[in-house]
């Protein structure tokens, strides 16, 4: 170990458990500034945490399956993290069963509209096939799109990333943007954070008011279902 001076990094490096406690840590850093800032749409803490590990694992040439053998198990609490949206759900019961039809009919119109306006977007921009089939089911939360991905022959990976980026940016602008609009029932809001910005964007919503964020993981739970059936006809009419 006196030979090599990295041989302690080098160690480290390898463990799980440093880059959980290195996500934690960041993670819990950048939600302190969201929390300092009032929960300013621009402080998101995913956005800044996402790119300060970033900056950390190039900067130590960390490849990314090393960090991801860490990150792991915060990767699997994302499964319990959802179904514990069912708690609010149930609490607020009574005014989700009230907004029934106009969820409705929002879900399909959104729904709709995420998965066209992408695909004819990419389409008139020139990208390849491959890439617009990767980028159709953006606006469902990384799981479900990803697997929507691999069953139209796309890549997966690069549907994880337009996730992940559509989230980000969702949650930055629906505040301002709902603001802007005179838009002040948080049903409205926190349903239309939901269909457009998935998890991210309920996590937002969440931040911002407990009736958004529960119509947002009601709203994030449905489009995952409709866009699932609604991508393969989508790209086959329109990429025909």
């Amino acid at each position: 170990m006196n030979d090599n001076p990295f041989s302690l990094w080098v160690y480290l490096s390898q463990s799980p458990l440093l880059w959980l406690t290195v996500t934690l840590v960041v993670y819990s850093m950048t939600d302190a500034v969201s929390l300092a800032t009032r929960r300013h749409p621009l402080a998101n803490p995913v956005l800044h945490a996402m790119w300060i590990i970033g900056a950390f694992l190039l900067l130590t040439g960390t490849s990314y399956a090393t960090y991801f053998a860490g990150a792991q198990f915060v990767h699997f609490l994302l499964g319990p993290a959802t179904v514990a949206l069912a708690v609010p759900l149930y609490e607020k019961r009574q005014l989700v069963l009230a907004s029934i039809v106009p969820m409705l009919v929002a879900l399909v119109v959104g729904s709709v509209t995420a998965v066209v306006s992408i695909v004819l977007l990419a389409e008139a921009a020139g990208l390849p096939r491959d890439v617009i089939l990767s980028l159709a089911p953006k606006s469902v939360t990384a799981g479900v799109a990803m697997g929507i991905s691999e069953s139209l022959h796309a890549d997966p990976s690069l549907t994880a990333v337009a996730v992940i980026l559509t989230g980000i940016m969702g949650a930055i602008v629906v505040t301002p943007l709902m603001n802007g609009a005179g838009i002040t029932d948080f049903r409205a809001r926190g349903f239309a954070a939901g269909i457009a910005a998935h998890g991210i964007g309920t996590a937002r919503a969440f931040q911002v008011d407990e009736v958004a964020g529960v119509f947002a993981g009601i709203a994030m739970s449905l489009n995952a279902l409709v866009t699932s059936l609604l991508v393969p006809l989508a790209v086959t009419v329109l990429l025909r």
